[in-house]
C-alpha cells in the first residue's frame, strides 16, 4: 500500500504550497492528461493516466511510495475522494481542495447558488438528471460524454429552460455559452463541466425561512401530503378527494428524479402535490378548462409542471418514459396503455367492483402485482357532529416486480 497518498484539487490557478509540496515528494501521479503536464509533476514519478477512478484506486493500494492524484475542482464534491476511501482499497488520503467547478460556474454567470440543485449526468443517471431539470428552476449538472447539453436539451422537449453552458473550467480554453434548451443540440460541445439550467415558475412569493438549506427548503409551501379543497379553488372531482389523494401518493412515493404521469388530472391537486415532494410531473388532461386550472394551482404553489393537453391513451404515445404514473381518468383502456409502458408503479381507482376487478385484471395480465382496497370516508361537521360528506372509492395500484420500486 502507498505510504502516503494526497488528492490535489486543480481549478486552473497556481497550486498551493501544500500541493507543490506534496507533488515534489511524489513517486506516483494520477490524472488527467492535462494534470499530469503540469510543471510540478516530478520527472521520475510513474505517471498514471486518470480514466477507471476505482482501477486507479487499485494501483494506488499497490504502490510501495507516495501516490499523487490530481483532479479538477473540489475532488471532495462529487469527485474521486469517495472512491479512493471506500473500504475495498483501504486508502487514507490527505486533500488539498479548490474551488469546485459548480462553485466556478455559478461566479462565471454572476449568480447565488445555494438554492440550486447540484446533479451528476451519466448514460445510467441521465434521465433522471434531466428529471430534476424539468422540476427545479436551477439546477447545476455535472456533465460527462454522452450526457451532455446537447442530450440535456433533447431530452427536455416541450419544457424551456436556459443553458449557461460551461466548457473546460479552469484552463485556456475556458468558454462560457448562453442558449435555450431548444438549441441545445445544435451545436457541438467541448467537455463542459457544467451546464447550469435555470427557467420555470418561480414561487408566488419568498419562501418563509428560507436560506438555511441548499436547494429547495423542504418546508416550503403550505404542510401535509394532500392539501383540502380550498387550496385548489374549491370543489374537486370524484377522484380528487384528501384521502384518496393521501392514499394514491403513498402507494407511488413520487421522489426526486422521478417522472410522474398524472392522466386526467383535473384541478391538478394530485399533480402539484406530486411535484411538492421534488419529482417531474407530467399532468394530461382532454379538457382545456382542466389544464388551464392545473396551470394556475402550479403557479399558486409555485411548482414546475408540464401540461400536456389531449385524449388518453394517444396522447401518451409521445411522453417520455414515466417512473409511477396517476391514472385518474379513462378507465381501464387508459391503465392497459400505461402498463404497456412498464412504469415501477400505477395507481388508480374504481367507482364500482365491477370496474375494479377490470382493471385488476389487466394489470395482473400485464405482469404487475395488484393490490386493491376500499376506501371509505365521512367528513363530520364537528360543530353540530352530523355527516356533511360521504365517499367511497376502490384503490387500485400495480407494482411491476423486477424494477425497485
Amino acid at each position: 500500500m502507498a505510504d502516503r497518498v494526497t488528492v490535489i484539487g486543480w481549478d486552473g490557478s497556481p497550486l498551493t504550497a501544500a500541493a507543490r509540496s506534496a507533488l515534489s515528494a511524489a513517486t506516483l501521479v494520477a490524472g488527467a492528461a492535462h494534470h499530469l503536464a503540469l510543471p510540478e509533476v516530478p520527472p521520475a514519478a510513474e505517471r498514471l493516466r486518470l480514466g477507471s477512478v476505482a482501477l486507479a484506486a487499485r494501483r494506488i493500494a499497490g504502490h510501495r511510495g507516495t501516490a499523487v492524484v490530481i483532479a479538477d475542482g473540489d475532488p471532495g464534491f462529487f469527485g474521486v475522494v469517495r472512491t479512493l476511501r471506500a473500504p475495498e482499497f483501504g486508502l487514507e488520503v490527505e486533500v488539498v481542495p479548490a474551488v469546485s467547478s459548480v462553485a466556478a460556474a455559478f461566479a462565471r454567470a454572476g449568480m447565488p447558488w445555494d438554492d440550486a440543485q447540484v446533479v451528476v449526468a451519466h448514460r445510467r443517471t441521465l434521465r433522471r438528471a434531466v428529471n430534476v431539470c424539468r422540476a427545479h428552476t436551477k439546477v447545476a449538472v455535472l456533465t460527462s460524454p454522452g450526457a451532455g447539453p446537447a442530450e440535456l436539451g433533447l431530452l427536455l422537449e416541450g419544457v424551456h429552460r436556459t443553458f449557461v453552458v460551461c466548457e473546460e473550467l479552469g484552463t485556456g480554453r475556458e468558454h462560457i455559452s448562453v442558449v435555450t434548451s431548444d438549441k441545445a443540440a445544435d451545436h457541438t460541445w467541448r467537455d463542459p463541466n457544467v451546464v447550469i439550467v435555470i427557467g420555470g415558475t418561480a414561487a408566488a412569493a419568498p419562501q418563509a425561512d428560507s436560506g438555511w438549506i441548499t436547494g429547495r427548503a423542504p418546508d416550503a409551501g403550505p404542510r401535509g401530503w394532500a392539501l383540502p379543497a380550498e387550496a385548489y379553488g374549491g370543489e374537486l372531482g370524484e377522484g380528487e378527494t384528501e384521502l384518496l389523494r393521501t392514499a394514491q401518493l403513498s402507494r407511488l412515493g413520487p421522489r426526486v428524479g422521478d417522472l410522474v404521469w398524472d392522466i386526467g388530472c383535473g384541478s391538478g391537486a394530485f399533480a402539484t402535490e406530486a411535484a411538492r415532494a421534488g419529482a417531474a410531473v407530467i399532468a394530461v388532461d382532454r379538457a382545456l378548462e382542466a389544464c388551464a386550472r392545473t396551470d394556475a394551482t402550479a403557479r399558486r404553489l409555485g411548482v414546475q409542471l408540464q401540461i400536456v393537453r389531449g385524449a388518453a391513451p394517444h396522447v401518451l404515445e409521445n411522453l417520455p418514459e414515466p417512473d409511477v404514473v396517476r391514472v385518474g381518468g379513462g378507465g381501464a383502456a387508459v391503465v392497459s396503455a400505461v402498463a404497456d409502458r412498464r412504469p415501477q408503479r400505477i395507481v388508480t381507482h374504481a367507482m364500482t367492483r365491477d370496474a375494479a376487478e377490470l382493471i385488476g385484471r389487466d394489470l395482473t395480465e400485464h405482469g404487475y402485482r395488484v393490490e386493491c382496497a376500499l376506501l371509505q370516508s365521512l367528513e363530520l361537521d364537528t360543530r353540530a357532529w352530523t355527516e356533511r360528506e360521504r365517499s367511497v372509492a376502490f384503490l387500485l395500484s400495480g407494482v411491476w416486480p423486477e424494477r425497485p420500486a
